[in-house]
């Protein structure tokens, strides 16, 4: 089957919206959609009232995790501090750094040749659907990647991103392995 590709000339919060609802799909129960919070000092992120429509439109909480390197990001009070900064918490009121307590959340990575586990924000568990709100970043190779990136480690943990980044090799932080069957059928359904 072949995908459909939307394309527009025009960026709007608007127009985001309009390809969102040409899409077709309907999420369902409590949505998560995963944004950047942006880094402290550099304006290369989506402002959060340039979703509004969208998470409006589908009633999501704002989620994000937080980072493995140090900066304004990597612990839970400064990172919040990044939200309010940025404007997040005006536009949208709470949002849910899905890493804030732990343990994490194990996921195993069916079939994977150096990664064969994730560690994840634990209150991924909470939601169940995820739509990524994502920016490019300016040619084919980094704007996919990094289209990609926002959810593959975006979801991830400080010690998540660690393992992966090291190749399994390492990690940080508490772990909770997880046997929810059932939950992580859900969750394949929610990323395909």
């Amino acid at each position: 089957m072949k995908s459909k590709v939307y394309f527009s000339r025009t960026i709007t919060p608007e127009k985001v919206l309009e390809l969102y609802k040409l899409l077709g799909k309907e999420l369902k129960g409590n949505v998560a959609l995963k944004v950047h919070s942006g880094e402290p000092g550099n304006q290369n992120f989506l402002r959060p009232e340039f979703w509004k429509p969208v998470v409006d439109h589908v009633g999501g909480t704002i989620v994000e995790c937080n980072t493995a390197y140090d900066g304004e990001r990597n612990v839970t009070e400064r990172h919040v501090a990044t939200f309010k900064k940025h404007g997040w918490t005006d536009c949208y009121g709470a949002v849910d750094l899905l890493d804030a307590t732990g343990p994490d959340l194990v996921l195993p990575v069916r079939n994977g040749l150096v990664i064969h586990e994730n560690y994840v924000g634990k209150d991924l568990a909470n939601y169940d659907s995820l739509l990524v709100l994502s920016h490019f970043k300016g040619h084919a190779m980094a704007g996919f990647g990094g289209a990609i990136k926002n959810v593959g480690i975006g979801i991830s943990s400080p010690s998540g991103k660690v393992y992966v980044h090291s190749a399994g090799t390492r990690t940080s932080g508490s772990i909770m392995h997880s046997d929810q069957d059932e939950w992580l059928e859900a969750l394949a359904e929610m990323v395909s």
